[in-house]
């Protein structure tokens, strides 16, 4: 983590990124801070400001520009809060922010805005709701990255949730096996390996090269430990919206044991309007990868709606063409 890159001028040096980049970019990172780390760079090697893989994490004017229909809230998270650090928004299953940190900062993050210094803190206060709520039988650890976390912190709130005997699953969602693949070591995977929850280790990946080497190496230490492992990832202009690169990634995440999940639409955050991609586009996008994938490696296309009950699917629109 003290590798990642957090400085414009550092970035515009490595990649040569063009001066007029390097203007624009200063005051978003201003706005919403610039963190690269080690492993993501080597994904975006060689790559110039539209390299799909930089893409993602760069700092660009267009997110300081005003969009209609894009706000700070974009799923209205604030209205789901049952508890400090705890958020429900669908029956069963529950949310913890457990850090407000991240391994890296993509810009389309739906919660770029997200009030954290309200949210997380003391978890016992969340933890007694979960207790006294037998209809949660699963909680997700998220943030941030859950995996910010030390191994002993963690530990310990797994200690707790494993005594409330109505929780019987465990969801991470975390970006450390792509960003700081170290991350996933011995000590940690047996912990979660052990416990008496079922663990489900839930990746974000957008695009193929972003598992390299040492990404594939980490998610088959996630595999041997016994977690299942899935993938959602965002579609993002410039960065995945084209059938080929979905497919790809598709297959490549199976060929390292994780499933393909959800691939969802853009949430529309402030900062991120740049990103989006026409719902009839990703509908045509997924009827191409179902025409030439198996049905488990085409993830579902999905919108969250807020107050819905669920992910809301989006039926790929069909062209007709052979």
């Amino acid at each position: 983590m003290r590798a990642a890159v957090t400085d414009c001028r550092e970035l515009a040096v490595r990649f040569g990124l063009p001066p007029g980049w390097l203007a624009e970019a200063e005051p978003a990172a201003a706005r919403f801070g610039l963190r690269l780390p080690p492993a993501l760079l080597e994904a975006a090697a060689g790559g110039g400001a539209d390299d799909p893989v930089l893409r993602q994490y760069l700092p660009r004017g267009e997110e300081l520009r005003a969009v209609a229909g894009f706000s700070a809230d974009p799923l209205r998270e604030s209205g789901f809060r049952r508890a400090p650090a705890l958020l429900q928004k669908y029956p069963g299953r529950a949310l913890l922010v457990v850090s407000g940190a991240c391994p890296v900062h993509c810009r389309y993050c739906f919660r770029r805005h997200f009030p954290y210094a309200q949210h997380v803190g003391d978890l016992r206060p969340a933890l007694q709701a979960i207790a006294a709520d037998s209809t949660i039988e699963e909680v997700i650890l998220s943030g941030g990255d859950p995996l910010m976390l030390d191994d002993d912190r963690l530990g310990r709130l797994l200690d707790a949730l494993e005594a409330i005997p109505s929780v019987l699953r465990l969801r991470l969602h975390t970006r450390m096996p792509l960003a700081v693949p170290e991350r996933l070591n011995r000590a940690l995977l047996a912990r979660l390996g052990r416990s008496r929850l079922r663990p489900l280790t839930v990746i974000h990946c957008n695009h193929p090269r972003e598992v390299t080497a040492a990404a594939a190496a980490a998610l088959e230490r996630l595999h041997q430990a016994g977690l299942q492992g899935l993938n959602q990832a965002v579609l993002l202009r410039g960065v995945n919206d084209a059938a080929d690169t979905l497919c790809e990634l598709s297959r490549r995440l199976f060929q390292h044991r994780i499933l393909p999940y959800y691939l969802h639409l853009l949430d529309p955050v402030a900062g991120a309007a740049h990103f989006e991609v026409p719902e009839a586009e990703a509908q045509a996008l997924v009827a191409e990868m179902q025409a030439r994938l198996p049905g488990y490696l085409v993830p579902r296309l999905v919108r969250e709606i807020p107050g819905r009950a669920s992910k809301t699917p989006i039926a790929p629109g069909y062209s007709g063409k052979k």
